[in-house]
């Protein structure tokens, strides 16, 4: 009699295509995974970036509403540019007015902030009270969006031969991503101010 051979298993071509397809589905699998944890992060820094900005922008709001004249009887306005705006306001409450400018610098928005000094008081750009950093990566340049924007009595935006003293209303444009060429995309904050202490009916 003849003994049937009962043995069975793999041939070398089958391992070589099994071990092909599980080391496809693990790359697969790890991608995804890594994907995931990639986007969750880009995300949740976007998310931070936005919510600093948010304040910063309530801050800076605050601080425009309530400019005054100076401490040496300065117009309340006196830069109104593109992307800086400096004024004369009494940010601390401590009944001194400061000299405040907000500028963006490449993607970062700072707010630097300088005392009155002397008797009578002077105001000197050169030496920096206090510097504070409002928001980061800042897309208001390379997407050219002026980051303020400047109203007149009328309500009618300004104009190249508009000056500070026809100023009354400033508009605040932030845009934010901490990844330009990445989605979920650029994320636009505006806010306003009426300049108070500015209206015509006082």
């Amino acid at each position: 009699m003849k003994l049937l051979n009962t043995q069975s298993g793999l041939t070398y071509v089958e391992m070589v295509v099994v071990v092909s397809l599980y080391t496809l589905i693990l790359l697969a699998v790890g991608n995804a995974i890594s994907s995931f944890y990639k986007y969750n992060a880009y995300a949740f820094a976007q998310s931070s970036q936005v919510a600093e900005a948010r304040r910063g922008i309530n801050r800076m709001v605050r601080d425009i509403r309530e400019m005054t004249y100076g401490d040496e009887g300065s117009y309340p306005l006196l830069v109104m540019e593109e992307h800086r705006i400096g004024f004369y306001s009494d940010i601390d409450r401590d009944n001194s007015v400061e000299y405040v400018e907000f500028d963006l610098s490449s993607t970062t928005l700072e707010k630097n902030v300088y005392n009155a000094t002397g008797s009578p008081p002077t105001y000197s750009t050169s030496t920096v009270a206090e510097t504070h950093i409002l928001s980061t990566y800042v897309q208001n340049l390379p997407q050219a969006t002026s980051t303020f924007v400047y109203y007149d009595v009328n309500g009618l935006e300004a104009t190249a031969t508009s000056t500070v003293t026809d100023i009354r209303y400033v508009e605040v444009r932030v845009i934010v991503n901490v990844d330009p060429i990445r989605d979920p995309g650029e994320f636009m904050l505006r806010s306003s101010s009426a300049l108070r202490n500015l209206k015509d009916n006082l």
